[in-house]
Parts: C-alpha cells; sequence; structure tokens
C-alpha cells in the first residue's frame, strides 16, 4: 500500500523524532567526556538524516502515482460502464462514515496555515533572506555589502554574493550555483534575518560554483542536493550538500523545519537541524520562534542558537524586525557564547531590487565577561528574481 500525505507527515516526525534523541544523547556524551562513542553517535545521526533526505521525495512520488492510479482506475470504469460508475460513487457515499468535528475543521487550519506561509514567504524574499534563496524555486540573485561598526574591535566589512540560475529545459528542477563563502552559509547556524556572532572577515575567502537539483510540492516540503568547488587556483576543493525542509501546520500556528546534511573537504562532515514556529500576530507582524543546532564530526561539537523575532511591515516599502537570540556550544562544555539584542529597520530604495538595511545591536559576549558591546550593521542589498 503507497503512503497517504499524513502517513509521510507521521514518518517524518518518527525520524525527526530519532534526530532530537541523537542530539541530547550527543550532547550528553559530550557533557561526560566519553570521546569512544561520538564517531558511532556521528554516522547514526547522518544516516537518520539521509534517510529523511530520501524518504519525503519518495512519499511524495508515491501519492502522485497513487493519485493517478485512482483516477485512471475511475476513468476506466466509467469508460466501460458510466451507469456502474455513478452506482458506485453512490454506494461509497452512502457507506462512508459521517465527517468528523476535526475533519470539518480542515479548511479552516489550510486556511490558517496558508496565511501564515504566504505571510513568511513575503517576510523572507522582502528581507533577503537566506532561506528564500534555498527554497525558491525561481533564479535568484543576492549580492549586498555589509559594514560593522563596534563589536570589541575595528569596523568590519563584508560582501556576499548568491546566485541562483536555472538551467533552460530542466523544469527548473536544476540550477547552476555561485556563492561566495559556502562554508559559513552552510554550517551557519543562522539565516539572514537573524542575529549572528560576527568574524573578523573583511572580503570572501571564497568563491564556489555548484550544480544543485531541486525537487518541491508548493507550501508543503522542499528537497534540494548540489556538488560543486571552492575556486582558489590549484588549492580549489570540492563539496557535496543536501537539504530537506517541511511545514505542518499546527492550528493558527506552522512548524518548519529544516533539515541539511554536508561535507566539505577542508571541514569534513556534519549536519544542521533548524526549527521555526511562525504565528501572523495580526495583519502586519509575524512571530517567529527559531531553534538550530549545527554539528561538525571533525570537531565533535555542536554550534547551537535560539531566537524570538517580531517582523512588523510599516508599509509596502519599509519592514522593522526586533530579536532576541543567544549562541552556545556544546565543547569543551556547554555554555551560552553570546546574548543578542537587535532592530533591523530594511528600506526598499528603488523599484523592488535596491534595499538598504540598519541594525543597532547590543551584544553580551562571553569573551568580554558577558558586558555589553554595541554594534552597528549597515547594509546594502541587491536582490533580484523573477518577481523584481
Amino acid at each position: 500500500m503507497l503512503p497517504t500525505r499524513w502517513a509521510s507527515v507521521r514518518i517524518f516526525c518518527i525520524f525527526f523524532g530519532a534526530i532530537i534523541r541523537v542530539h541530547t544523547l550527543l550532547i550528553a556524551v559530550l557533557k561526560f567526556k566519553s570521546d569512544d562513542f561520538l564517531p558511532w553517535l556521528a554516522k547514526i545521526a547522518a544516516s537518520v538524516s539521509l534517510g529523511i533526505a530520501l524518504l519525503l521525495p519518495l512519499t511524495g512520488f508515491a501519492e502522485e502515482v497513487s493519485a493517478a492510479s485512482g483516477v485512471s482506475a475511475t476513468s476506466a470504469v466509467s469508460a466501460d460502464n458510466p451507469a456502474s460508475a455513478v452506482g458506485a460513487a453512490s454506494a461509497v457515499g452512502a457507506e462512508s462514515p459521517p465527517v468528523s468535528k476535526l475533519d470539518a475543521m480542515d479548511p479552516t487550519r489550510n486556511y490558517m496555515s496558508g496565511k501564515v506561509e504566504s505571510w513568511a514567504r513575503s517576510i523572507d524574499s522582502f528581507f533577503g533572506d537566506y532561506r528564500n534563496y534555498q527554497e525558491s524555486n525561481d533564479s535568484v540573485v543576492q549580492l549586498d555589502a555589509t559594514q560593522v561598526v563596534g563589536y570589541l574591535g575595528e569596523p568590519k566589512y563584508d560582501f556576499a554574493l548568491n546566485a541562483k540560475v536555472s538551467l533552460p529545459n530542466t523544469e527548473r528542477k536544476y540550477k547552476f550555483l555561485i556563492e561566495t563563502n559556502p562554508e559559513d552559509k552552510t554550517t551557519s547556524n543562522t539565516t539572514n534575518t537573524q542575529a549572528r556572532v560576527v568574524k573578523p572577515v573583511s572580503t570572501p575567502a571564497t568563491i564556489a560554483a555548484a550544480l544543485r537539483y531541486e525537487k518541491a510540492e508548493a507550501e508543503r516540503w522542499h528537497f534540494s542536493t548540489d556538488g560543486g568547488i571552492q575556486l582558489a587556483g590549484l588549492a580549489s576543493t570540492p563539496f557535496v550538500r543536501a537539504r530537506l525542509s517541511l511545514a505542518m501546520p499546527l492550528d493558527k500556528w506552522r512548524m518548519k523545519v529544516a533539515e541539511s546534511v554536508f561535507w566539505f573537504s577542508s571541514i569534513g562532515a556534519g549536519e544542521s537541524t533548524l526549527i521555526d514556529f511562525e504565528r501572523q500576530l495580526n495583519e502586519k507582524q509575524l512571530l517567529r520562534v527559531s531553534s538550530n543546532a549545527t554539528w561538525l564530526n571533525n570537531t565533535q561539537s555542536f554550534d547551537l542558537s535560539q531566537s524570538f523575532s517580531v517582523f512588523h511591515a510599516l508599509n509596502e516599502r519599509t519592514a522593522l524586525m526586533y530579536q532576541i537570540g543567544a549562541f552556545g556550544v556544546s565543547r569543551p562544555q556547554a555554555q551560552v557564547t553570546d546574548y543578542v539584542v537587535l532592530m533591523t529597520y530594511r528600506y526598499r530604495l528603488h523599484r523592488k531590487w535596491v534595499f538598504f538595511e540598519i541594525s543597532p545591536q547590543l551584544h553580551f559576549p562571553q569573551v568580554a565577561n558577558y558586558q555589553a558591546s554595541t554594534l552597528l550593521s549597515m547594509r546594502l542589498e541587491f536582490l533580484l528574481d523573477n518577481s523584481r
């Protein structure tokens, strides 16, 4: 029997629960410094992650085949004997149990889920978030220059490029990618709309090119896998990545889970789990609670983050984001490395593709004994996709 939609969701929840248990075990092992078990547990986490990456596309395909089979069977009966088809439909209707209250709530739940989905997508698109770049099925180009002032040092500059171009005659399933610093973006436990630990980097270290395969079902799941090369002359190195995200409605909330596995020749294998809970507060505000854990096999440790964000759309050209967050690591012991409070003001300067952003932030880093350290980030971004 082919899996149904809810069977696929239940299977995913079971596998994701296994990941959480593995994460918990890993943290416990790290706490008690039982290093002999770490390689074994890391392999389990990677295996479960890869299993999820393969699971949902296959179940989605199974649903499509099942639906197609049902339609074909009905069509065949109708063609052979229209009266029999009508009679069979009547019999099914007569024998069907009454609709339960939970089933009656489905349209309302789906409506609310759709509103949260579209609102969250519009927010991510406006802010040029990296998750929008990851999950958009269209061609996307993001180019931004950021200046950071404060935070325990001299002013820092960062230039970033993300370009994803659909290849012709591939039904938009294959993309050609160009990215700066793919290691940082893959292993980072934040997105563009989240605070991040500021690193003393002034220019991109590497530029990478890759070929990606994508498959998605609207408002449900998105799967992508790519392989490429970090371009550095004779020192060029390969990498591979796979990412799966799934969105599920929870009454007035929406839960979104993203699981990634990756391997870079420079840093080795790893995996990352991101969980978002989103709720639309009113017509102009969205609440997002994000939790992330990233495991690196070479360092045998987790990078952790937790954030609470409120997005407020003032008008078609302006939006604000308020956020509090915490960053942590699991080794040499579980500890918080930075607390962050920030506000981001984003303004659309020109048409729909030139944006200016300013973000005053207050950090409480461990390296400064959790004393307050101010930071001001300013960014100019060019954001191009098929809607702009």
